[in-house]
């Protein structure tokens, strides 16, 4: 969840943690820090605030107030240990000669701190990361400044799931980084060396990163990165090129990355749709299953978390409908956890924007020991899930910054829809023509969701008047079910107002009781099919107070003799309305935010990638 950068190098390392740890804010603001080996003495300068990264860069004047060539900086989530300045990083021991900064938890650190106390150690804040931190120091100490040995002792000892930076006062310009579970690179420069959480906060310096694997050590200078395995064997890697323009991490004159993000989604998805569609026919050669492997599926089980097992929920309807093939949607915190049994020629699909959600990578180790073929659908190349999977499904949002995902649940469905259609053709289950026309729609799809975010003016001034309104419902039928999940969702993470949703048809059995007078009722109705059914559930729920707004297809004008206010998208194949859908539920939470005077980027107590469990 935390964000770290390292840099060490011919600059002043101060400066670039500051705008590595801005790029990596969205993993956590609970509290800041940065540790640098000053120039002017053999001190380590530690600086820590509580509170947002801004008040850090205040407190060092840019970070010219620290000089220094070597560093290591840290934004925080808060686990283990309130939000506060001794909980922040970085930790070092008593005496300063190990400086420590960690994403992830530490299972056994009340154990392993019930044995440092027994040797003497005291500690001062309620965190993992100081008794990790106080760990490594017993061991440096104890095999006599043997860097590598100190550090693959404590990987043998601890449980869970870490990275870790590393700064020891006897080795100056030395960075180490080490890797379970927790995302990590390494890139390089003519100018020095860096590490980073993630892509963005080094994505101005390089475009050629390596990837720490799983239980390795990499060790850092001015002029090279070495890596290393557990057994402290040297590991030889390959870089890895970043094709992202580094523009694309930046707001481009929008307030928020959000409402950038927003924007993105046709450009999103026409490059996702584009890279599997050649010639009008879809291609997936690149993901690695065979026609006759198709053809033999008996099942597929999508595994994800957040907004990606809303993709889940919509695949479903549509891989079912189109390709006959049954599936299963299943919360990756909850797979693993109920064994699930596995059926011979299954295929389990994982779905994740970071590639590292800590969830969705353990059920990809389930599914893996079980026997099962997994393939991942993910935007980020080179991360542990593509990297573990046995077939890979890449997308094309490009960055994605702000807390709440738009443009990659975009490029999730699109995904989604693709696997579909080329399924049930492989299957037999489409006809040919049937097929051209849903690949037609398909790439009609950027402008329709273009044409969508034309009509933002009449949302905001809706949102705006319901920015007080204290509960919401959504609902809908089938898809449009599926579309009021994540439309709540997005309400909820950035709004902070309750919201639910409901399959339409469940309302009568229990929740039409909260249904007062005031009361926001958001209905989806895009399916056709079942448009009357859910127009009559507007009508219950209007009969008891509620405000309806209607979000329809145009065409269907019906609508506003219920409707109180009604938003319309353009048609497109039923299969693929989630993707229209669910921009002005996009909107709405935005503005609702907007309107209530909050940071959309960083909604309270959550964080972009949750790493840890």
């Amino acid at each position: 969840m935390c964000g770290i950068v390292g840099f060490t190098g011919k600059g002043q390392a101060a400066p670039v943690l500051l705008d590595g740890l801005a790029k990596l804010e969205y993993r956590g603001y609970d509290s800041a820090g940065i540790a640098v080996k000053r120039d002017d003495s053999n001190r380590i300068e530690i600086v820590k605030v509580k509170g947002r990264l801004k008040q850090l860069s205040e407190k060092t004047d840019s970070g010219r107030a620290v000089p220094g060539c070597c560093g290591i900086g840290h934004t925080r989530w808060a686990t283990h240990g309130e939000p506060s300045m001794v909980n922040a990083h970085p930790h070092c021991s008593d005496d300063q000669s190990v400086i420590v900064v960690h994403n992830g938890i530490i299972e056994n650190y009340l154990e392993l701190k019930e044995k440092l106390a027994k040797n003497g150690y005291e500690f001062y804040s309620q965190t993992d990361t100081e008794v990790l931190t106080k760990l490594l120091d017993y061991y440096y100490k104890k095999y006599q400044g043997n860097t590598l040995e100190a550090i693959t002792k404590v990987m043998l000892r601890v449980r869970g799931s870490y990275a870790l930076g590393i700064m020891l006062k006897k080795e100056p310009g030395v960075i180490y980084a080490v890797r379970k579970d927790s995302p990590l690179i390494v890139g390089r420069n003519e100018q020095g060396c860096f590490i980073a959480s993630d892509v963005p906060a080094i994505l101005k310096y390089s475009r050629n990163v390596y990837y720490i694997d799983n239980l390795e050590i990499a060790r850092l200078t001015e002029s090279d990165a070495a890596f290393y395995n557990i057994d402290r064997e040297e590991v030889v890697k390959e870089p890895v090129e970043i094709k992202w323009d580094a523009e694309a991490a930046e707001k481009g004159g929008f307030e928020h990355f959000m409402m950038k993000e927003i924007h993105e989604q046709p450009k999103a998805v026409r490059d996702t749709v584009g890279s599997y569609v050649k010639d009008g026919r879809i291609d997936l050669s690149s993901v690695g299953l065979s026609d006759e492997e198709i053809r033999d599926l008996s099942r597929l089980y999508i595994v994800a978390c957040g907004s990606a097992y809303h993709v889940g929920i919509a695949a479903k309807y549509v891989m079912e409908d189109l390709a006959k093939l049954p599936v299963e949607v299943d919360l990756a915190s909850e797979f693993r956890y109920r064994d699930p049994i596995l059926e011979k020629d299954a295929l389990v699909v994982i779905i994740s924007q970071s590639g590292e959600t800590a969830d969705s990578l353990a059920a990809l180790r389930e599914a893996k020991s079980k026997g099962a073929r997994t393939l991942a659908v993910v935007n980020v190349v080179g991360s542990s899930i593509p990297r573990e999977a046995d077939h890979v499904f890449y997308t094309l949002a490009g960055p994605e910054i702000a807390v709440a995902t738009t443009k990659a649940y975009s490029t999730q469905l699109a995904a989604s829809y693709l696997m579909a259609i080329h399924f049930a053709l492989v299957r037999g289950t489409i006809e040919e023509a049937y097929y051209e026309k849903l690949v037609g729609e398909l790439l009609a799809l950027p402008d329709k969701i273009g044409k969508v975010l034309e009509d933002k003016e009449r949302l905001q001034w809706f949102s705006s008047k319901f920015s007080s309104v204290h509960d919401i419902f959504f609902i809908g039928r089938g898809i449009d079910y599926a579309i009021s999940m994540e439309g709540s969702l997005k309400m909820k993470e950035i709004s902070y107002v309750h919201s639910e949703a409901y399959a339409a048809g469940e309302l009568k059995h229990g929740t039409i009781s909260l249904i007062e007078d005031g009361i926001l009722v958001v209905c989806v109705l895009t399916q056709e099919k079942l448009f009357e059914k859910t127009l009559s559930n507007m009508v219950e729920v209007k009969s008891r107070g509620a405000y309806l707004m209607g979000l329809t297809n145009y065409g269907n004008y019906s609508i506003e003799d219920t409707a109180d206010f009604t938003v319309y998208v353009p048609k497109t194949d039923p299969h693929f309305a989630t993707s229209l859908a669910i921009i002005p539920l996009q909107l709405m939470g935005y503005y609702v935010s907007c309107a209530k005077g909050l940071d959309v980027d960083k909604p309270r107590n959550l964080a972009k990638s949750v790493t840890v469990e």
